[in-house]
């Protein structure tokens, strides 16, 4: 199975009020929509959590084929191996990200612009209205 998951984490204040967004595709249909709440962290925390979340479901359905995209060109260079990653709030995400990959079997990691990203963006967005009403 194939999956296509397009993650995006927001922060209001950097840190603030933090969500992810997770919109997933299997065959090119929506298969999936996930909104959380993190609570109080930073874009990139954020980021990163949106992507395990998608990694999570794509090991839990069972794909063994995974294009994931992310318009934080951070979190796909240093999960590419471009940059290294230098703060230690990162490293346990990025080691948790690397493993779930590797339990996958093939995932490309790629970057899009934030006008691509339009429904992972509001998902995040949502999580943090829905917890802030």
């Amino acid at each position: 199975m194939e999956l296509t998951i397009f993650t995006d984490g927001a922060s209001r204040n950097n840190p603030g009020e933090s969500g992810a967004g997770i919109y997933i595709l299997r065959n090119g249909k929506p298969f999936e929509q996930i909104a959380r709440y993190l609570g109080t962290t930073t874009n990139n925390v954020a980021e990163y959590t949106a992507a395990i979340i998608g990694l999570e479901h794509a090991v839990k359905v069972g794909a063994r084929r995974v294009n994931l995209y992310a318009d934080s060109e951070l979190l796909v260079k240093q999960l590419n191996g471009q940059y290294k990653v230098k703060s230690e709030g990162l490293k346990p995400l990025h080691a948790k990200a690397k493993e779930l990959i590797a339990r996958i079997g093939t995932v490309a990691v790629k970057y899009i612009p934030r006008d691509m990203n339009k429904e992972a963006d509001a998902l995040a967005n949502r999580a943090i209205d829905e917890k802030m009403q």
